[in-house]
């Protein structure tokens, strides 16, 4: 059985091209890196546009002084989960706590609005196989990771679509185009190996007089290959929208295909963007495979394991995705990312061009 690297992530070359080895998922030998001063996460995604205020996203994130309190104590713990270090039998418990109470009042507002700062919504994807075309079009579900298991986002790749074109809805049973309860989409290239993510606004052609009504787009993510291609750990690029002073997302609202997200990534030209990468795993000789160190959150080696970091604070994990059994997922996300942008980042990596079981 073909069982692929640890991790994603840009690769220095390993000692071999053994990296679609073992087992351990979550870690052991990275050694953290403290930066010594404090940087307050929220100033890391801000940037100029003060654009008119949005109506979907009215709630403004709470007050900035809010710090990512939740990631620091845990950072310097190793917890490899396979290989047990005695001592360190009592962390998982509390490393694999439920999300923190959070209020999902209208789930439509949840799921577009950015992480309050500080904390870690931590949640659990579920891919369902069950049906006819099962292995083709399986429904992923995203839940709350918690006793209530509160339901928040459902996705599911479309049949008739010459790219990789995903729906998602705030309701697990109604994944049509047209229903009301449409949220957002994930669409790939031809290649697929690069996807955005549009909100539920209207395609540009339909625009109204003051394009108020026109789909903004939440993301980019490009995938490379590395020596090993796609069998090896991906390299990963994540654009997203930079943050008003009012913690708020700025729109992106390209008028056609040659003013979005990537286009203008690939020109250069990043006002009001952010570029995150997902960090690049470490190869461990003892266990023969890239590691992370996902503090006790991701169970299983899987090429699919990802973190997603801002260049300027590596231990400011923005987002991170992995496996926990055979069709299980943790997704945890933080500050400025929302539920619809965290879903449509996992579902880009289970796409079939980067497949890799």
């Amino acid at each position: 059985s073909t069982r692929c690297c640890v991790t994603v992530s840009p690769v220095f070359p390993p000692p071999a091209a053994t990296s679609s080895d073992e087992e351990d998922d979550s870690d052991s030998s990275t050694k953290p890196i403290r930066s010594e001063k404090k940087k307050n996460p929220a100033s890391l995604f801000q940037t100029g546009g003060d654009p008119p205020k949005e109506k979907k996203t009215k709630k403004k994130a709470p007050p900035r002084a809010a710090e990512s309190e939740e990631e620091t104590p845990e950072t310097p713990q190793k917890n490899s989960n396979k290989k047990g270090k005695g001592k360190k039998s009592k962390k998982p418990k509390e490393e694999r706590p439920p999300s923190p109470i959070i209020e999902v009042d209208n789930l439509e507002e949840f799921v577009l609005r950015p992480a309050q700062q500080g904390v870690t919504v931590k949640c659990r994807v579920t891919r369902d196989k069950k049906g006819m075309d099962r292995g083709l079009y399986p429904t992923y579900y995203l839940h709350l990771d918690n006793d209530k298991k509160v339901f928040l986002l459902a996705g599911r790749k479309r049949k008739k679509s010459k790219t990789s074109n995903y729906l998602i809805s705030i309701d697990p049973t109604d994944l049509s185009r047209g229903g009301e309860n449409f949220i957002g989409k994930l669409r790939s290239n031809l290649m697929g190996t690069k996807f955005t993510v549009f909100d539920n606004g209207v395609n540009p052609d339909k625009a109204n007089a003051d394009w108020s009504n026109v789909r903004q787009e939440l993301s980019a993510v490009v995938y490379e290959t590395n020596v090993l291609g796609f069998k090896g750990p991906r390299k990963m690029t994540v654009i997203i929208p930079g943050m008003n002073a009012d913690n708020e997302r700025v729109p992106i609202r390209p008028r056609n295909d040659n003013d979005g997200l990537l286009m203008r990534w690939q020109n250069k030209n990043m006002d009001n963007m952010i570029e995150l990468h997902n960090k690049a795993p470490v190869w461990n000789d003892e266990t023969q495979s890239y590691v992370l160190n996902f503090h006790g959150r991701v169970t299983h080696a899987s090429v699919k394991n990802f973190q997603i970091v801002h260049g300027s604070d590596p231990d400011y994990i923005v987002m991170q995705f992995g496996r926990v059994a055979d069709d299980a997922f943790t997704m945890d996300y933080n500050y400025p990312l929302c539920a619809v942008q965290a879903f449509a980042i996992a579902l880009s990596s289970f796409d079939g061009k980067l497949a890799c079981e």
